[in-house]
């Protein structure tokens, strides 16, 4: 299929882009597409909305103050932009439980006001920071807290950049959550900040079950689409984590299964392919973005069973992976039958899983939301989409 991407580009006028969460967590609006028919809702419907018996499924990710920013005794600023961990260990929640010293890889703004090899500090001296490379910085502190509570104090919220105004405290706790768990991420899975408790109990009341994974989001989550033909596009990387009760209940315990978010439909589409690449003899949990394209698909049940009993005889709970999965149109959708999720930028790979998910549809969706005074990207309203799947 040949893609471009002017294909996948609409009009977002500047004022549709919500710059501010709303005034009250839940009260968010939500247009509804089931089957090719569209109604509008308020978020709190969604409990109602949802089949009973499907499975909602979570992304538990909790998004680091991932902005960091230091002043040189000249008064310039450099700005560190945490992106992954590199030292002592790949896997983030363990690197955010060091008390000593960290290697992350990194964006430096304003990288030519410092060298390679020197090192910077906070005025308060909580923390030492060494450029030790182009994009690796070495952070060192003594004072035996662990790399979150340093964080804390010192890093900012990592708002989208097309959230043009400066960070706020509410931006603490509205860009983060209410589930949120597993420290990593440095974007929210943004479909989940329209859940409140409150929702979350009516969802079991109504007969839906929950279920909570982990992908952490990377920044690679905004970069733009610059190659003209879709299938070009350098796909970002990012860590997964599925405990053996996803597995679990992903097999034995929905009639249909619902992603809270892209993130949650990318890690569940990737452990798929995990189960394929398995039978396939590739034991390596990488998903790479050609794998779903080039891999013969099997039933949904052949693949999950297949991770599950590798976890057993492997007697491991969870399994971590990495996944560059790429969704756009022409992808068979193989476990997910619906997904909640918010207004995507123009030409973005947000837009191309959409228009995976729903067809042609989407522009009709999205035409829908703007004709409706809808806000569109993180801070925006919500849509839950349902669709059945290909794959059973």
């Amino acid at each position: 299929m040949d893609l471009k991407l002017v294909d996948f580009l609409y009009d977002l006028p500047e004022d549709r882009i919500a710059k501010y969460p709303p005034e009250i967590r839940g009260r968010s609006k939500l247009l509804y597409y089931n089957s090719g028919v569209i109604s509008h809702h308020r978020f709190t419907d969604i409990p109602q909305l949802l089949p009973k018996g499907s499975l909602l499924v979570f992304n538990d990710t909790k998004v680091i103050p991932a902005r960091i920013i230091m002043r040189r005794d000249t008064g310039a600023s450099v700005e560190v932009f945490l992106l992954k961990p590199i030292k002592p260990s790949q896997v983030c929640e363990e690197v955010m439980n060091e008390r000593e010293s960290c290697i992350w890889k990194c964006m430096i703004g304003n990288a030519k006001k410092w060298k390679i090899g020197t090192s910077l500090e906070f005025s308060e001296s909580t923390i030492q920071a060494e450029r030790i490379s182009e994009d690796k910085v070495q952070f060192n502190w003594n004072n035996q807290l662990p790399f979150s509570a340093i964080l804390a104090k010192v890093g900012k919220t990592p708002l989208p950049p097309y959230i043009d105004r400066e960070v706020n405290r509410e931006d603490a706790d509205r860009y983060q959550t209410v589930y949120s768990k597993i420290n990593g991420a440095v974007a929210a899975p943004t479909a989940g900040l329209h859940f409140t408790e409150g929702i979350i109990q009516k969802l079991s009341a109504n007969g839906v079950k929950t279920d909570y994974l982990t992908l952490h989001v990377s920044s690679g989550t905004f970069q733009p689409i610059k190659s003209e033909k879709i299938e070009h596009h350098l796909m970002h990387n990012e860590q997964i984590w599925i405990s053996k009760n996803n597995l679990e209940n992903l097999l034995y315990s929905s009639d249909k299964t619902v992603a809270v978010g892209t993130t949650s439909m990318r890690t569940i589409e990737s452990l798929y392919w995990y189960g394929v690449k398995l039978l396939n003899g590739e034991t390596s949990f990488f998903i790479d973005k050609k794998d779903p394209y080039r891999l013969k698909k099997v039933k949904k049940k052949e693949a999950l069973s297949t991770v599950l009993n590798h976890l057993i005889k492997s007697n491991l709970n969870r399994i971590g992976g990495h996944t560059e999965i790429f969704l756009y149109p022409g992808y068979e959708f193989q476990m997910c039958d619906g997904l909640v999720t918010n207004y995507h930028l123009p030409g973005s790979t947000l837009i191309l899983l959409i228009a995976a998910f729903v067809g042609e549809d989407w522009r009709r969706i999205y035409r829908e939301a703007l004709n409706n005074d809808y806000q569109f990207l993180s801070y925006g309203d919500g849509s839950l989409l349902m669709k059945k799947c290909a794959n059973s």
